[in-house]
């Protein structure tokens, strides 16, 4: 097994299928320029045609911006050479936007979380299998090379057999949800909008989840606007959303761990995220970013302290910001009628395991996770 290496993968994303998947992206805020310049400039599997927005004045910018057109979603429904729909919208927005999509004909690709309500996610799971049509969600960050270098050393055995794993997590809540409003929004918890990120994470490494026993709660309800230069700043705003979560999990290989968030808390994202096994530890980067080291400890001598520490590396392809990357993929699995990675069903199960944190913290009891979904397949260096 080859853990370390000098060479380094060759960043040519040609594909030897010349097939396009024409696309259309729906919301023009923020992040909605990292997703435009690489589904147009990285990934020549997709044909960026279109965009719409709320505001049509914010489409027609990001048009004029990156050479497509803009239009209203309903132009969009009705256009019958759009064949991929990528949604941008905050949480709430996601359910009707996919629903209308799915009738229409079109494949689709969303934002986390797929909706804020599994019943919601639920229907939309049926929809899209009676349609025959792939429903694909974000995070798609488990694709970088950060958690596919994580994946591969699990899988070649490098920590032997898996026996536990632990994610602490932290944010400022009161600082970015004064700036990011929409995490005051349904689905804006620290579950939701950031959990779901170390979820998707653990399930395509390990596996899915089987049940859980958690605490979940909101700190505050009433914050203040910390963050200078924004609307509001230094007003009171309500957060009703969970700020803070603490859980013990069960996966249905048996492997168990703990998962704890803390929104109320400094900085940014100080996480531990570590995978334990009989013959050694991963320590695992930030699943919100794409790349960054992973860390393989080992004890040949068999003492206290780690023998060998040494970054885990089999491929450095999208280490870089590469969202977009998920509904790329997605376009090379609906040309080549294979699953794709970043699914309906492994979004679904994650969003299960979310309800049934929050279920077990008002029950005080283990909750199952019903839902099943399989680990995704390593993603291969040149496949777009």
């Amino acid at each position: 097994m080859n853990l370390l290496t000098n060479e380094k993968t060759n960043h040519n994303y040609a594909t030897n299928n010349s097939k396009k998947i024409r696309t259309a992206v729906v919301g023009c805020g923020a992040i909605s320029d990292i997703y435009l310049t690489n589904m147009i400039h990285r990934f020549p599997n997709l044909e960026v045609t279109a965009c719409t927005s709320r505001h049509l004045e914010s489409a027609q910018k990001k048009a004029a911006q990156y050479g497509i057109r803009a239009c209203s979603y309903d132009e969009i429904l009705q256009d019958k050479t759009i064949d991929m729909v990528v949604v941008l919208t905050p949480a709430p927005t996601h359910y009707e936007l996919i629903r209308q999509a799915l009738l229409n004909g079109k494949h689709v690709y969303t934002e986390k979380t797929m909706t804020v309500s599994l019943e919601e996610a639920k229907e939309l799971l049926q929809l899209s299998k009676e349609k025959g049509l792939y429903l694909g969600s974000a995070p798609d960050t488990f694709l970088g090379a950060a958690l596919q270098n994580a994946r591969r050393a699990i899988d070649e055995g490098a920590i032997g057999e898996v026996t536990s794993f632990q994610i602490h997590a932290n944010r400022n809540i009161d600082i970015i949800a004064s700036f990011a409003t929409f995490l005051c929004m349904p689905g804006g918890g620290i579950c939701y909008d950031y959990g779901v990120y170390y979820l998707t994470a653990l399930v395509s490494l390990l596996g899915p989840v089987k049940r859980v026993s958690a605490f979940v709660r909101n700190k505050n309800e009433k914050r203040k606007n910390t963050s200078p230069g924004t609307p509001g700043y230094g007003r009171e705003y309500e957060y009703r959303n969970e700020s803070q979560a603490a859980a013990a999990m069960e996966l249905k290989n048996g492997v168990f761990g703990t998962f704890v968030l803390n929104g109320d808390s400094i900085l940014q994202d100080q996480a531990e995220f570590m995978i334990y096994g009989t013959e050694g530890i991963l320590k695992l980067t930030n699943p919100n970013q794409f790349g960054g080291e992973v860390i393989l400890m080992t004890n040949d001598s068999k003492q206290w302290e780690a023998t060998t520490k040494e970054a885990v590396h089999y491929t450095d392809a999208f280490s870089e910001n590469s969202r977009g990357i998920g509904p790329a993929e997605m376009a090379s699995a609906i040309i080549e009628g294979r699953p794709n990675r970043a699914n309906k069903e492994m979004a679904y199960h994650v969003l299960d395991v979310i309800s049934q944190m929050i279920a077990s913290s008002e029950s005080g009891r283990f909750e199952e996770v019903l839902s099943e979904c399989e680990r995704p397949a390593v993603l291969e260096d040149r496949m777009f």
